[in-house]
């Protein structure tokens, strides 16, 4: 019987989303020397690491971590006007054996720092970012601490690190980027790898988009988009949020 057009759809169809989750040779490859952890429930989520397969020097194109640069977005959060500054120290600290990346980010709310963060990532030998953990601190407007949820190192109380960015994206696959029981729950997918975005910093293309979710905020999606060689140069929330930040200059 003859194929009709809208049957070559469905095949084509069928055929893209089996090249979305299929791995390629050298996806193949590089998981059999960097196992990464399936997605499943936090409860049976426990990664294996090696420490001496992971590396302060995070050199991801996607999100490389230059030592001395310093991001800065501008936007809102909270219907507050938001500035957020981001700079990847020279320091480093052991995290669950792992020698990790210090990055500092002081976000104000309104010309007030709200929050300071620091965050603590490594990378694996194939080029793979984990996330291993953060110190996060609310401030109120005298500047005293007033929450410290959400904070986490992976290897104490059943904290385990996740995988932040694959350094060869698959389209579709689900990644936990911490875990943590009721303090970090984040977890992520990239979209596409071939999306158009404008920013004060600049106009990109052939840009990774992510949507980004957490159990902790049921219902509200998060969308990031990154540039290789830069990083991340916008993030918003696109469902449940009014949230945004756009990169507006990098400095070294």
């Amino acid at each position: 019987m003859p194929m009709t057009n809208l049957t070559r759809a469905a095949c084509a169809a069928a055929l893209v989303t089996a090249t979305m989750t299929i791995p390629t040779a050298s996806q193949a490859s590089e998981h059999r020397r960097c196992p990464l952890p399936t997605y499943g429930p936090g409860s049976s989520y426990h990664p294996t690491i090696e420490p001496s397969d992971f590396s302060a020097d995070v050199t991801n194109p996607w999100f490389p971590l230059r030592p001395g640069t310093t991001y800065v977005y501008t936007g809102t959060k909270d219907d507050q006007p938001a500035l957020d500054v981001v700079t990847v120290s020279r320091q480093t600290r052991k995290i669950d054996g792992v020698r990790t990346r210090v990055l500092q980010d002081r976000l104000f709310l309104g010309g007030v720092l709200e929050e300071r963060t620091t965050d603590y990532y490594a990378q694996d030998r194939c080029g793979n970012v984990w996330y291993f953990g953060e110190d996060t601190a609310v401030l109120n407007s005298k500047g005293q601490v007033t929450d410290r949820s959400g904070s986490f190192h992976a290897g104490v109380g059943g904290a385990q690190p996740g995988v932040y960015l694959q350094r060869g994206p698959e389209i579709g696959r689900l990644f936990r980027q911490e875990w943590a029981k009721g303090q970090a729950e984040d977890r992520y997918r990239a979209l596409t790898t071939a999306a158009s975005v404008t920013v004060p910093y600049g106009t990109f293309r052939n840009a990774l988009r992510t949507e980004e979710r957490t159990d902790l905020e049921p219902g509200v999606v998060d969308n990031k988009y990154y540039v290789r060689g830069v990083g991340v140069v916008k993030e918003l929330t696109v469902k449940n949020g009014t949230e945004r930040l756009h990169l507006v200059d990098v400095l070294r």
